[in-house]
């Protein structure tokens, strides 16, 4: 009895030890909240939390499409790119083609983007951070050029109008966002294509070996990641009735951030929606917490570096079984 007493204590501390570790983030998520709640009188706010909720939700629609694509080993630079040329063509063609042929001809153009970047990953062999980083120059180039380096403004104000529909303090692009994280951690857990996402980023060769087109399987989510960075793109020129040639620059940064804050392996072969989920709205909570409190840019940015730093090395300590 009294030898059972004695060893309890550790093993309820590793279970307790095991549990903070697979769900780190939240845990961070809420000491993030509590710390901000009493730093700022304005912190717990509806309308402060219903802007959390949007505000992340931009970075979080690019963060399912950026986990899918980093379960497999991959990644993509290019979203913040696809997005500004996504916003810019779905305002810019309106006076050509009409308000929503316009928004259908900005979200394909990110879904061949998409595909034209996993196609390259794919059929050459070249490492995805150097295709898409050419991307990213290319694209933002090409953004410039089809605005004249001016921003763009729409001209049928009900194409802003879309954006301002909430459901209480929850804006429609936060809805959005959640429910497309709902949709794709189902395709992760219980369809055939996110059991392929995890096995070849866990292990190409093996997945090889089991049948897996892996290919066509890395085109297909380069493909979504590129869809989802449009429709982020289109979602931003509608809440800004604008399309800035600069719109998205360096939300690439910000969106590997939350990824990996919410526990995906750069490596491959383990992620979760719901995780990156809580990377989102951490990464939210830091920066809107800090705006509150007036903290210059440059601080933000020291922080959000300390922050990137961290998640990598939580990375490297919860994946440290990780055979490579």
């Amino acid at each position: 009895m009294s030898h059972a007493t004695e060893t309890l204590p550790p093993a309820s501390l590793g279970k307790a030890l095991s549990w903070l570790l697979r769900n780190h983030i939240w845990v961070f998520l809420g000491l993030t909240v509590l710390v901000f709640s009493f730093a700022s009188p304005y912190f717990l706010t509806v309308n402060n939390l219903g802007n959390i909720l949007t505000q992340g939700a931009f970075i979080g629609i690019l963060a399912i499409g950026m986990t899918m694509v980093m379960i497999d080993g991959e990644i993509d630079l290019s979203v913040g790119a696809i997005l500004a040329l996504a916003s810019a063509l779905a305002i810019g063609l309106q006076d050509v083609v009409g308000v929503w042929p316009a928004v259908i001809l900005g979200l394909l153009s990110g879904t061949a983007l998409g595909f034209v970047n996993g196609t390259l990953v794919a059929l050459s062999g070249m490492h995805s951070f150097i295709v898409t980083l050419g991307a990213l120059i290319g694209i933002r180039g090409l953004v410039f050029v089809y605005t004249g380096e001016n921003a763009l403004m729409v001209q049928d104000f009900t194409y802003t109008e879309i954006p301002e529909i909430y459901l209480g303090p929850i804006s429609l692009t936060a809805m959005l966002f959640f429910v497309l994280a709902l949709f794709f951690q189902w395709i992760l857990s219980s369809t055939r294509h996110g059991r392929e996402t995890y096995a070849v980023g866990d292990n190409i060769e093996a997945a090889h070996d089991a049948g897996i087109n892996v290919k066509r399987h890395k085109i297909v989510n380069f493909t979504i990641c590129g869809t989802l960075a449009a429709v982020c793109g289109i979602l931003l020129s509608m809440r800004l009735g604008t399309a800035e040639p600069n719109a998205g620059r360096i939300w690439e940064l910000w969106t590997i951030i939350a990824v990996v804050l919410g526990g995906t392996r750069l490596q491959g072969g383990f992620g979760s929606m719901w995780m990156t989920v809580g990377g989102v709205l951490t990464l939210a909570v830091l920066r809107n917490g800090l705006r509150l409190l007036n903290t210059p840019n440059y601080v933000e940015l020291m922080v959000m570096g300390v922050v990137l730093v961290l998640a990598l090395v939580l990375d490297k300590l919860l994946n440290h079984r990780k055979v490579t």
